[in-house]
């Protein structure tokens, strides 16, 4: 009887049951109860949440788009518009923010949100940002993008089809919107330059919200970072990657190294404490590998995305990494390499399924270019409403 008892009291106390409770309990109570509504986890419950924040998200951005309406409204009725300055501003800029705008949506404002937050950041920014400029680049061919008119009152603007002979010939492009969208890029990123002449072009879609610091990590970056000779020379830098492919377990294999360092960091972190509350002799080989690949599970399974929100503590803290294919909705472009990636674009014909994103990313092998992007994102996405795919049903994912 007393070996019986001293048998199964060792069967509870082994490391392996500990290890195989921990597990369970985890993966298939604790974490699904807590990130079920969290959009990016691999709990989410889509059937229970996703239509519900898609109407939630939606209607923030209406009210959003309104604000952003008022907030150019009041600057106009208290004439504190930005001064317009013709083409060239009176000294070179260090950077010009380019919004790149069509008409879509229009109860959603979207251009105006970007633009508003632009305009309220730079305000806060004060000195430090006084060699930055705003541009607006008008590419609607239809001439009816009433935010875009309100715009040009406040910040110096460019369109592409002005009235006359432009609207015309752009007729036969339209048949085309992916190229017709790549030669809007090239066009808007080519005045930035010729106006401008900056040391830096931001090309920012019109529903690409920047985040609260972005100019600080933009400095370090490019003052700091960019210094380096693997980062000098690259073609551009990607200020913003979809959330839901930022995972680990992605095409990209850059990442598997951060996983495994996750690994290497928590694994005996969190194997020193179960020692300690096991009462255990000392740590082993067995105790650290359960640890590192428990923690890289629940960080892959959580959401790596909410991971990276911990880099916004500093500017110092923010990853540069080899870039990614996907999306274009804030790109930083330095001059030297903006006039290559104009003369890039002209070389190719972009179609449905080689979209201008996926032209950019296959010069870098083409061209034996370089180019890099910012994690976590500079910028949040709004656009819910595509302005190249018309029946697209609004939803977060």
């Amino acid at each position: 009887m007393w070996m019986f008892y001293k048998l199964r009291l060792l069967s509870w106390s082994s490391p392996a049951l500990h290890f195989f409770f921990l597990a369970a309990v985890t993966f298939g109570i604790v974490a699904p109860l807590a990130c079920h509504h969290l959009l990016h986890s691999y709990f989410y419950a889509r059937h229970r949440h996703l239509d519900q924040m898609s109407e939630e998200f939606l209607e923030q951005s209406l009210k959003e788009g309104e604000a952003a309406l008022h907030y150019f409204e009041e600057l106009q009725a208290r004439n504190l518009s930005l001064p317009r300055g013709g083409p060239a501003p009176p000294r070179r800029p260090w950077l010009v923010i380019t919004i790149v705008t069509v008409s879509r949506q229009p109860e959603f404002h979207y251009v105006l949100q970007v633009a508003s937050g632009f305009h309220r950041l730079l305000q806060q920014c004060g000195p430090p940002c006084r060699s930055y400029q705003l541009f607006l680049c008008d590419v609607d061919g239809h001439s009816r993008h009433p935010d875009a008119a309100l715009l040009a009152n406040f910040i110096p603007a460019t369109s592409r089809f002005a009235s006359g002979p432009g609207l015309n010939a752009s007729r036969a492009v339209f048949r085309n919107s992916f190229e017709k969208e790549k030669q809007d890029y090239a066009y808007c990123l080519e005045k930035s330059l010729q106006n401008y002449h900056p040391e830096y072009v931001l090309m920012v879609e019109d529903d690409a919200i920047p985040e609260e610091q972005i100019f600080s990590v933009l400095r370090h970056l490019l003052e700091t970072r960019f210094s380096e000779p693997r980062l000098r020379n690259a073609l551009y830098l990607k200020l913003y990657h979809p959330e839901r492919l930022q995972g680990y377990l992605n095409p990209e294999p850059m990442r598997i190294l951060e996983w495994f360092g996750v690994g290497m960091l928590l694994g005996p972190l969190l194997g020193w404490a179960y020692v300690k509350v096991a009462r255990l002799p000392g740590l082993n080989f067995r105790i650290v590998l359960f640890f590192s690949l428990y923690s890289m599970g629940l960080v892959e399974v959580v959401g790596r995305h909410y991971l990276l929100e911990l880099r916004r503590l500093a500017p110092a803290l923010y990853n540069v990494v080899p870039t990614t294919q996907c999306c274009t909705p804030a790109m930083l472009f330095p001059a030297s390499s903006a006039q290559r990636t104009v003369n890039y674009l002209a070389e190719i014909s972009c179609r449905n399924g080689f979209a201008k994103d996926m032209a950019l990313y296959s010069f870098l092998q083409d061209k034996n270019e370089k180019a890099y992007v910012v994690e976590p994102n500079l910028v949040r996405h709004i656009g819910l409403f595509s302005s190249l795919r018309l029946n697209y049903k609004p939803r977060l994912l």
